[in-house]
């Protein structure tokens, strides 16, 4: 059942504005298809999808009529939100409102609508149908990202840049490899989303605590049993469902769910908190777009903040505290049913997909439009990259017979003194004092040092792996409907 409305409820409206509450996921954070997926008419649409599907079982079993089936199909889109709240009011029962509501378009078949179900019969598998079209957003969100992050790989491949680690420069890579990085982890995220699409369930009919009591007894003697009664309503839906349900389906699933939602949630987290310090003028190698009448502080006319990954990262937060809320929904789902999951349900579910659809938003058009400061990442090389060059140095010293303990200590020595001429804004010296230095001349020619302190030189294998890593989100972005097939298969073997 339905959890019941509030005493104080306030008059139902057609259009909210803004001298109420309103979330801001209702007009500010999620796309339009998003926020129709989890509005209150379109559920409500497929509520009585549910109930259309249930009377044309019970026809084919014998149990109703065609012509009510049709009465019930005519006005399956006739959704009227303020006609079914004014009900609520009075039956505090939000399905029961809806039911009435609908059959009093449907004089014939109004009092067959609902016949031998509960609510989560109708509920349940509502939510896992918006569940699918949600899902399948993020996937499309996703897909968008990756092709974009897959574009600056292959653009950037062979680009040096300056390596950080514990925010400290350390060696060089390639801006193509660091944004391999980003989509690797975003790959795993695509492949675990479709993953999760393939394998939602419905709860099916099975009435109050599972059993199909109610179905078993309004199908005895007749030729349809309860077990081919769901199969014909869940396959006119078109959706999967679990054999064994409670009143509702395990919450396990919504657990699953929103940690996939929070998997994308730290990958996008990572990439923005990461976009957000490359934007520091200290290294002021990326910058997000920057709109012509764009006002970066009401203070400081001057600013150009990062407010476009700021925000990924406050909305990530958001995403990933939303398991723990789920978690204790499937945890202490007492016995066949308790209502205290309803209320949550009703936030946490459109919430995490609606703020994830911002995310992937947002960052897909960061990502696309970024500024690349090329003449910032050759600074920074050129400041930073002879630290990390000269590990080359010592290789080829030990190569050439030099200790390497001894030749370590004569590179810390060039290091902490050119160290401290950088740090008063002097250019990086190492290189001409290691090329100097007597010792190691005994070993290699100041040519040869020269050469092997070039840091633009020194990115391994991060150019190929790079681009074999852009190959690779161009498969999975060619081959969907592969997976897609793959998780049927799954979601049937579950079946």
């Amino acid at each position: 059942m339905s959890e019941p409305a509030a005493e104080d409820r306030p008059e139902a409206q057609p259009l909210f504005g803004h001298d109420t509450y309103l979330s801001p996921f209702t007009w500010r954070y999620g796309s339009e298809a998003m926020r129709t997926i989890w509005s209150e008419e379109h559920k409500r649409r497929l509520m009585r999808r549910v109930w259309v599907a249930l009377a044309a079982a019970q026809q084919r079993a014998g149990l109703v009529t065609p012509e009510q089936v049709e009465e019930l199909r005519a006005h399956a889109d006739d959704v009227d939100v303020a006609r079914s709240q004014a009900i609520e009011r009075e039956t505090r029962h939000d399905v029961m409102a809806e039911i009435h509501a609908f059959a009093e378009q449907c004089p014939q078949a109004g009092g067959i609508i609902h016949w031998g179900a509960t609510s989560a019969d109708i509920t349940d598998n509502v939510d896992v149908m918006r569940l699918q079209e949600a899902t399948r957003l993020i996937v499309a969100g996703l897909e968008a990202l990756l092709a974009a992050l897959a574009n600056r790989i292959e653009a950037y491949a062979a680009l040096p840049v300056m390596g950080f680690t514990h925010i400290q420069p350390a060696e060089p890579a390639t801006l193509g490899y660091r944004f391999a990085v980003y989509a690797q982890d975003l790959l795993d995220d695509l492949h675990a989303t479709r993953a999760l699409l393939g394998s939602l369930r419905g709860k099916g009919l099975k009435g109050a605590v599972g059993s199909q009591a109610s179905f078993a007894e309004l199908l005895r003697g007749r030729e349809v049993d309860a077990a081919a009664l769901e199969a014909d309503v869940m396959a006119r839906l078109g959706l999967p469902y679990y054999p064994v349900a409670t009143q509702t389906y395990t919450r396990q699933q919504d657990l699953r769910v929103v940690q996939t939602l929070a998997g994308i949630a730290a990958s996008l987290h990572k990439f923005a908190l990461d976009f957000r310090l490359l934007q520091s003028p200290a290294i002021g190698e990326w910058a997000e777009p920057f709109g012509r009448r764009q006002v970066g502080s009401s203070a400081m006319p001057f600013k150009r903040n990062p407010i476009q990954m700021e925000n990924v990262c406050s909305l990530a937060r958001y995403v990933a505290a939303l398991p723990a809320i789920a978690w204790d929904n499937a945890s202490q789902a007492i016995l066949e049913r308790s209502l205290d999951d309803s209320a949550n349900r009703r936030l946490f579910l459109p919430e995490a997909f609606l703020a994830t659809d911002e995310m992937l938003r947002r960052t897909e058009r960061v990502v696309r439009e970024m500024v690349v400061d090329e003449a910032a990442i050759g600074r920074n090389m050129a400041r930073y990259g002879a630290f990390a060059a000269s590990e080359r140095v010592l290789m080829a010293l030990v190569e050439a017979g030099a200790s390497r303990q001894e030749s370590h200590e004569w590179i810390r020595e060039a290091s902490l003194r050119a160290w401290k001429a950088v740090q008063s804004g002097a250019e990086n010296p190492l290189a001409q004092q290691l090329a100097a230095d007597e010792r190691i001349r005994a070993y290699l020619p100041a040519d040869q040092v020269l050469a092997l302190m070039d840091a633009s030189a020194y990115v391994g294998t991060a150019p190929e792996r790079a681009l074999a890593l852009a190959a690779t989100v161009q498969r999975a972005l060619a081959s969907p409907a592969a997976e897609g097939a793959a998780g049927s298969e799954r979601s049937a073997l579950q079946q």
